[in-house]
């Protein structure tokens, strides 16, 4: 690299590495700071791609189309956010903030604990 040259941390596409605060499961949506995403997070980063238990490393998938267990129905063309124990719900136009907004849903999920595939808005 020259003096001024710059590269990116990471880049589209990649996974982010992040460390637990938490004992997380793969596919939750994970925060900034490593724990699972609760209920209508504002400090979510994405998906973790693998089981970990607090100080291990994960890397989080932040962007693209992701698998994401839902918390309940959701319709293909939904609008979602974090739900409760790193899951989502259908974020609700109205009364939802847009930092709320997890991405869209791409297929219908009939249940919780569905996995549906979500193109990430982040």
């Amino acid at each position: 690299l020259m003096a001024n040259d710059y590269l990116p941390k990471f880049k589209p596409g990649q996974a982010i590495t992040r460390t637990a605060s938490a004992t997380i499961t793969a596919g939750q949506m994970v925060t900034v700071a490593g724990a699972v995403a609760i209920a209508d997070s504002v400090t979510f980063l994405g998906v973790a791609g693998r089981d970990a238990v607090t100080g291990q490393t994960m890397g989080v998938w932040c962007d693209g189309v992701q698998r994401l267990t839902a918390s309940a129905a959701i319709a293909a063309g939904d609008r979602v956010k974090c739900a409760a124990a790193g899951k989502i719900a259908t974020l609700t136009a109205g009364s939802d903030a847009y930092d709320r907004l997890v991405g869209i849903a791409l297929e219908a999920a009939t249940a919780d604990g569905d996995v549906i595939a979500v193109k990430m808005a982040r």
